[in-house]
């Protein structure tokens, strides 16, 4: 009996509370699961990356409208470029694989000279507005501006093109004539889809590194997959019709325009879902609540993989 006694009095001494001082609570279920998320362990590159990409949609979705449209109208420009190159190339030696390399030539010049198409803005101005740094009508308002520049600057180059080079008529009709065989099909949307995917995964490979020549490689590797699989990616297809159609082609505007609306449909299915989504998931959501607790004028602590800085001597 005295060692019960004894049992319980120490039990209660062990949980006894100093007077004037609160009994501590245990944390209920939100703040426990809270507690988990944030003892989650967070990849720091892919923060990095999370955190430039976001910074890069601010630039983006902060321009004036005169920066936007010119970004988008000298975009359409270098990808016109791309196509010059690869008829060229076609008509001279006939072989698809060293016109498609040809066309990189496009890329190099988007990347180098940070201008943009319609399709790589599936990524960037999406995360911001996940991240709460923008708004949904900021991004459509860069989709809308960025995709009509670039169909009306390209839409005058391939005219220009048309003009001057006269000798690629029979090829530009030849390429260009290839989609509107396709037609509204399910083929046609799976190349569409996996021209998004692709243009997307560049945007993303672009993102994760500071090197001109790694930017350089994946912008020719993407550059290369649209050209030599033919994939239906919205203004690369929209800039070949145009060729076409200013050479004489046998198909019309209304074809075109179709067939745009198509490839732009699967190029976003492609981008989003197959792509910007699943990089999100593969973020995670700590670094993300991190990021969209942050004031946008506020900076960021630096991640543990960052090192300090040395102080003056």
């Amino acid at each position: 009996m005295s060692n019960d006694t004894s049992r319980t009095t120490s039990s209660s001494d062990a949980t006894e509370v100093p007077p004037g001082q609160d009994k501590p609570r245990r944390p209920d279920a939100d703040q426990r699961r809270e507690l988990g998320r944030r003892r989650r362990p967070v990849d720091e590159e892919l923060r990095d990356r999370f955190q430039s990409t976001v910074d890069e949609a601010e630039r983006r979705l902060g321009r004036s409208w005169p920066a936007l449209l010119s970004t988008g109208a000298v975009g359409g420009i270098d990808v016109g470029v791309g196509v010059m190159a690869l008829l060229i190339v076609r008509e001279g030696t006939g072989n698809e694989l060293l016109a498609a390399l040809a066309f990189s030539i496009g890329f190099i010049a988007l990347t180098l000279g940070r201008s943009e198409l319609f399709t790589e803005n599936f990524l960037v101005p999406v995360v911001a507005v996940v991240a709460h740094k923008s708004t949904v009508g900021a991004t459509l308002r860069l989709w809308g501006g960025t995709a009509a520049t670039n169909l009306l600057a390209g839409w005058a180059f391939t005219g220009l093109m048309a003009v001057g080079l006269p000798d690629l008529h029979e090829t530009a009709v030849e390429v260009g004539s290839h989609y509107p065989e396709l037609g509204i099909s399910a083929t046609s949307l799976a190349s569409a889809i996996i021209g998004g995917a692709a243009i997307t995964l560049m945007t993303w490979m672009e993102r994760g590194t500071d090197s001109v020549p790694g930017k350089l490689v994946a912008a020719v590797s993407i550059a290369f997959v649209l050209a030599s699989g033919r994939l239906n990616h919205a203004i690369v297809v929209s800039l070949e019709m145009f060729a076409a159609l200013h050479a004489g082609a046998p198909f019309g505007y209304a074809d075109w325009l179709g067939m745009a609306l198509w490839a732009a449909l699967g190029n976003m299915i492609g981008g989003l879902a197959l792509v910007t989504v699943l990089r999100l998931v593969q973020i995670g959501r700590t670094a993300m609540r991190d990021e969209q607790r942050r004031p946008v004028d506020e900076p960021r602590e630096p991640s543990p993989s960052t090192p300090p800085e040395a102080s003056p001597s």
